[in-house]
């Protein structure tokens, strides 16, 4: 449980250093725990620790859940796959949640932001799988 725990905060971390330095790279600003703030019409300080909170719930789907049934012996490989899978259930809660409350708007080109989604959600799986299974 506790190495769930730290895997779900160190991917979260990395996640997010890359999130930040994307936009130096040519890709739209993305910062999902202004998001989460800006849907629930709480400080940003609330995104951070929901944003952080989701990231170790990830974790633990991936240790509990994933790791277990998914027969794929690299470990960079296993969490490239999760990753993914963490992008499209990440996709499929945001969009029941936009019908639930509003969304605030987005700048930049929307498929750059899921490319940037998608590869920052792949090192975050790549990320958790290294330090859950270590």
């Amino acid at each position: 449980m506790n190495k769930s725990i730290l895997a779900g905060v160190v991917g979260t971390a990395i996640m997010t250093m890359v999130m930040l330095v994307a936009p130096m790279m040519g890709m739209p600003k993305m910062s999902p725990p202004e998001m989460l703030s800006g849907m629930m019409k709480m400080p940003v300080a609330v995104g951070w620790l929901m944003h952080f909170m989701i990231g170790i719930v990830f974790a633990l789907a991936y240790t509990k859940l994933f790791a277990p049934r998914v027969k794929i012996g690299n470990l960079w490989a296993k969490g490239a796959v999760f990753g993914l899978a963490a992008f499209v259930f990440a996709q499929i809660m945001m969009a029941i949640m936009g019908m639930m409350m509003p969304m605030p708007p987005m700048e930049g080109s929307m498929a750059m932001m899921m490319v940037g989604s998608i590869l920052g959600h792949v090192i975050f799986g790549m990320a958790v799988s290294q330090v859950a299974c270590q």
